[in-house]
């Protein structure tokens, strides 16, 4: 009875894990399709918040010809696309109604998996708390994208770098937290060893700047500073270009000065090659050869693969692809990181995930 009841407990971890992989699948696309609207200067024509009746799109020319008049109150219409088509207009409503659609797809994806396995016992007393934790972050999240449209609706043309910065990473936490979890699941996770303490703690400070680095590209995205300074290796013809410090008082230039973050988002984009590197060595010469190991390398390969997508995005000034591409490899490159940090944190005692 004792082994059933194990085998049952594993096939039933399973099944949840598969379910949290597939939320982070969902999430990785809402953050795409979140960066297309943000290309594609989307984010805005949709002028109104409706949790529930939002999900309804225009259904005839009459409801078209509403929201477009709506639109064109704000100042983005007035300032950058006065006189913009109806069918122009339909395009950019799109994105962001398909933004939108998507986030309440991933709260139906959640809930109802969720009922399900609540009513046939699969979630543990350990992982309910979790569980909850992950539902009300996802609410505030919407709520956190609906801030964020409306510091464009009033005087600015475009949303708060700010309030972008702060729904990307959210949107990354909530990944992370649910990613993590999904990790934590699974069965036979190898114990670290007193060897690989070192190793954890260089594994677990990589992730932090990794995160830190996405915040900074969402700063990047959100001041349009990816769109000059398109040279490389030199930045603005020199390798520290002048005016970093331009602003007063000077934490202004590291939120507001798009050659400053850029030039920040530069910097750090180095600073995690070289870490990188230096982690990967660190990892043969400690774990040898073994799946710690090609964890950590596997994580390199992306990094510079990430970069070189980076580089390339700099100098073909910001397409929609190569821009979708950096932000979608910026989420793969901080997946793996939790996944090889994964690897070095001793596994759940059974019973305890």
């Amino acid at each position: 009875m004792m082994t059933g009841s194990k085998n049952n407990a594993g096939k039933d971890d399973a099944a949840v894990r598969s379910w949290l992989f597939f939320l982070c699948a969902l999430i990785f696309a809402m953050i795409i399709v979140g960066g297309a609207t943000r290309l594609t200067d989307s984010g805005l024509s949709i002028t109104e918040w409706k949790p529930i009746l939002g999900i309804i799109p225009p259904l005839g020319e009459g409801m078209w010809q509403e929201a477009f008049t709506k639109y064109r109150q704000i100042p983005e219409y007035e300032l950058v696309n006065k006189g913009m088509s109806l069918a122009d207009f339909k395009t950019i409503y799109w994105w962001e109604w398909g933004h939108r659609f998507l986030g309440r797809m991933i709260g139906f994806a959640f809930l109802l998996p969720f009922l399900f396995f609540w009513f046939t016992g699969k979630i543990s007393k350990q992982l309910w708390p979790k569980l909850i934790v992950m539902f009300v972050l996802g609410g505030l999240q919407g709520a956190l994208g609906w801030y964020m449209v409306m510091s464009g609706l009033v005087e600015r043309v475009d949303v708060s770098q700010y309030r972008l910065a702060a729904h990307l990473c959210a949107a990354v936490l909530i990944f992370a937290y649910i990613f993590w979890v999904a990790l934590r699941l699974r069965r036979g996770v190898a114990p670290a060893t007193e060897k690989s303490t070192g190793l954890k703690a260089s594994a677990m400070y990589l992730v932090i700047v990794l995160f830190l680095q996405i915040a900074l590209g969402a700063f990047v995205a959100g001041l349009d500073a990816g769109q000059g300074y398109n040279t490389w290796p030199l930045m603005d013809g020199a390798l520290i270009p002048q005016g970093l410090g331009a602003m007063s008082p000077w934490y202004l230039n590291l939120f507001e000065n798009a050659l400053t973050v850029q030039f920040d988002h530069r910097i750090l984009a180095y600073v995690i090659l070289v870490w990188a590197i230096v982690h990967a060595v660190l990892s043969s010469k400690t774990a040898g050869r073994g799946p710690i190991t090609l964890g950590a390398y596997f994580l390199l390969a992306s990094i510079v693969a990430q970069l070189v997508i980076g580089i390339a995005t700099l100098l073909a000034k910001v397409p929609i692809a190569l821009g979708l591409a950096h932000q979608g490899m910026a989420i793969l490159v901080f997946s793996i990181g939790l996944w090889h940090l994964n690897q070095l944190v001793p596994g759940p005692a059974p019973g305890q995930r």
